[in-house]
């Protein structure tokens, strides 16, 4: 035997509750009053009632809260009209078209159904109600009626109105906790007040709107992406996509979400550190494969500044999910001194088709087609670089070079510190004006240009920092005299290609302590 229908409790319009199931044989009809269909059957509707309202219930449940009345007052309904216009149960009765006509038995078991007009259907389900009852056949004109009419989608399958359902439904994939907001609250300051935001306004991030965030991944809502620092909360895919819809993101950038808090939530990258460094390092994003074009990201004119939806929600969808769960805020464990920018927002494309050279990623093992986040551990930056005026390849390098030599101070050399460097469609041009000019040979030119004396580091009346006074009293005058360039390794500089075609102004993002004691960087594919 079939198992009940969903039972529910609903408000007539003349201000009754009516409750189902009642005990008596039923047939409960849902109709929706700008529904020309529905019009046409609630004629039929209201025969039944007249006829068998003794021995069972005919019920019409409406869907439109301002047009119950009227579509009861324009055909005289004086059967039961009950509201449904918050379609809660259209959607636990699980239909599609209206008019919805079910038949039940005294214990709300569904016997038969029908959605649109059919007339055979809706004659045939008739018969059948009267056979139950023993009672005679409704006094309705069968043969007057069209033999087929099309119904309208249920009110329920609006997508804003059934996100909100399936939000609410007991079932439903939220489970974070709920904040009730009092209507007369605004909501945008009571995130202020709650200390939910960066201090920029955010997306309220409602049931329905995390609900469809949701659908931007096929991973379970509740599993654990990551464990974020400095709190070691654990990061289910509900809470990043929670703080996802309060960053703006589109479910589409999800994926990118999710890959990027698995970066930066590894030993590696040290996200503890770099949130509670006094320097005041943040994440900077930088994603390459298939998923860069999908998504809309911006890698051309202004990639590194505001206006593209996606660079701008995505990073800053990862700020608010370690500052909210990690607990990573300005005066707890964030003591950065003065603080930067980028810990609003900093994602960026590599324009991969631009370049000659391999991408980022197919630099760190991963595949061309494969879509992948990097994250590195940033201080300051973008700084840009000016060169109008070279023309040959090396002169060019050199000027990259050079830009980089003031990274922390130009007297700290072969420290263990990353730099990123974003080198512009025009430098590249001229990069390459000769012909091919490697990666390799760009790091090569930059430790060369960047090449000073030891003597050169050592501290004094201009600056104390640098080889200390007794330090260099015990080198030698050839150790004083070697030269050595910026970097400690050609690993530490990282190479990408981004910007407008037009303008030579590269740029570079300077990198926190690399290694054991500070970050290293973190590449992860995108799983969507």
């Amino acid at each position: 035997m079939n198992a009940p229908l969903p039972a529910f409790s609903l408000v007539d319009l003349a201000g009754g509750a009516r409750r189902f199931p009642t005990g008596r044989p039923a047939l409960i009809c849902f109709l929706k009053e700008d529904c020309h269909t529905c019009n046409l059957a609630a004629p039929i509707l209201e025969a039944f009632h007249q006829t068998w309202g003794e021995a069972a219930d005919v019920w019409v449940l409406g869907q439109s809260a301002d047009g119950n009345a009227i579509l009861r007052d324009r055909h005289g309904l004086t059967l039961p009209f009950l509201d449904d216009s918050a379609c809660k149960t259209a959607f636990a009765w699980d239909f599609e078209i209206v008019p919805a006509l079910f038949r039940t038995d005294a214990l709300g078991r569904m016997l038969a159904r029908t959605e649109g007009f059919v007339r055979q259907e809706w004659e045939d389900l008739a018969r059948d109600f009267a056979a139950d009852l023993g009672a005679g056949a409704a006094p309705v004109d069968w043969p007057a009626l069209p033999p087929w009419q099309p119904g309208c989608g249920s009110k329920h399958l609006d997508p804003d109105i059934n996100d909100r359902l399936q939000a609410e439904a007991q079932d439903s994939p939220i489970r974070a906790r709920r904040i009730e907001i009092a209507s007369a609250d605004d909501i945008a300051e009571f995130m202020f007040d709650q200390g939910f935001s960066d201090g920029l306004p955010l997306v309220p991030p409602t049931a329905e709107r995390v609900l469809r965030m949701l659908r931007g991944t096929h991973r379970s809502p509740q599993a654990v992406v990551a464990i974020v620092p400095p709190n070691l909360a654990p990061a289910t895919v509900e809470k990043v996509a929670i703080n996802a819809v309060m960053a703006g993101c589109r479910p589409e950038y999800l994926p990118v979400v999710i890959a990027a808090l698995e970066a930066v939530c590894t030993d590696a990258f040290n996200m503890h550190g770099v949130g509670a460094t006094t320097m005041g390092a943040s994440p900077v994003l930088i994603v390459n494969g298939p998923i860069r074009s999908r998504i809309g990201m911006n890698m051309k004119l202004a990639a590194l500044g505001p206006d593209n939806r996606a660079n701008a929600t995505i990073g800053r969808a990862l700020r608010l999910t370690v500052r909210n769960l990690g607990g990573a805020r300005p005066g707890g464990v964030d003591r950065s001194t003065l603080s930067t920018p980028m810990k609003f927002t900093m994602c960026f494309a590599e324009w991969e088709e631009r370049s000659p050279w391999e991408p980022l990623h197919v630099e760190r093992g991963f595949k061309a087609e494969d879509s992948v986040v990097t994250a590195f551990a940033m201080t300051s930056g973008p700084v840009q670089i000016v060169d109008q005026e070279s023309r040959e390849p090396d002169q060019v390098a050199g000027s990259l070079g050079l830009g980089l030599e003031g990274l922390f101070l130009p007297k700290i050399r072969r420290a263990a510190i990353d730099a990123l460097l974003v080198v512009c469609p025009e430098h590249l041009t001229s990069l390459t004006s000769a012909g091919p000019y490697s990666k390799t040979r760009l790091r090569e030119r930059i430790q060369a240009v960047t090449a000073r004396p030891m003597r050169e580091m050592v501290a004094n009346a201009i600056s104390g920092a640098g080889i200390p006074l007794a330090v260099a009293a015990r080198m030698t005058e050839a150790q004083l005299n070697a030269s050595v360039g910026k970097f400690a390794s050609h690993d530490h500089i990282h190479i990408v290609v981004a910007g407008s075609e037009a303008g030579k102004f590269s740029a570079a993002f300077h990198g926190w302590a690399t290694g054991a004691m500070g970050s290293a960087s973190v590449s992860r594919k995108i799983e969507c």
